[in-house]
């Protein structure tokens, strides 16, 4: 197994399918919205919508246009996605493998000069927030939302954002994605990439180009340094 060595000024972490498996809820969310649109193609939607906005996925799959109609059902959806998580005996939003090993190693990163990670998500911030609280990851210093960027993945704007409020280049950045979107995001943001095969394929996540690819955060190992954060990767 070939191990690879970097150091990066920051980590720039996606959350669902990153840090936080949400499946079981967002399989009930999209359940209860083709209630009120009937003839949603729940299985098609599901191989494309990740790591994209959810007010850009319900104009595509829904037909809403209305800026307001489309912010209120984005906040319906997100909340469905927390209330059917755990109903008829779904799981839950869990911790992905691998997850909290790096947490507890990156969460004293707040006591830097300035911080050393964050999460850069395509849901709003009340869901992410409550995923994150779910899931049991401290909400980090430099937190990028939906509603912090004009543009979701795949442009750069939530990468760019992410780094610019961590102080540092996105080129000194790495990106840690488990969808195309997302790793083409950070591409464009000139961040190099880590590529999760947690959601996806892996034709699908080879499809494009990470600069790495392992099949989730347990091949991953971080240690905070003088110099940066240095993080193995074994390569599976």
């Amino acid at each position: 197994m070939p191990t690879t060595i970097l150091t990066v000024d920051a980590i720039l972490f996606d959350m669902d399918g990153t840090l936080v498996d949400s499946t079981a809820g967002v399989v009930g969310a999209w359940e209860t919205f083709a209630e009120s649109y009937p003839g949603l193609d729940i299985h098609a939607i599901l191989s494309t919508s990740h790591g994209v906005r959810t007010v850009e996925n319900l104009k595509k799959h829904c037909g809403i246009q209305d800026d307001a109609e489309l912010e209120k059902e984005a906040m319906r959806f997100e909340q469905a996605i927390i209330d059917s998580s755990t109903k008829n005996g779904r799981k839950g939003i869990t911790l992905l493998s691998g997850v909290r090993p790096i947490m507890d190693e990156l969460l004293p990163g707040k006591n830097y000069p300035k911080p050393c990670w964050a999460i850069c998500t395509s849901a709003t911030r009340n869901y992410a927030s409550s995923a994150l609280r779910v899931a049991g990851i401290a909400i980090p210093d430099v937190f990028v939302v939906a509603e912090d960027v004009k543009q979701g993945k795949p442009k750069p704007d939530p990468y760019l954002l992410g780094a610019q409020k961590c102080g540092v280049d996105p080129e000194k950045c790495l990106v840690i994605e488990d969808a195309p979107a997302g790793v083409r995001s950070g591409q464009a943001a000139g961040c190099k990439t880590l590529g999760l095969i947690t959601t996806h394929t892996k034709a699908q996540m080879e499809g494009c180009n990470p600069d790495f690819l392992v099949n989730n955060l347990s091949s991953v190992s971080m240690k905070m340094t003088t110099n940066g954060i240095e993080v193995t990767i074994n390569i599976d």
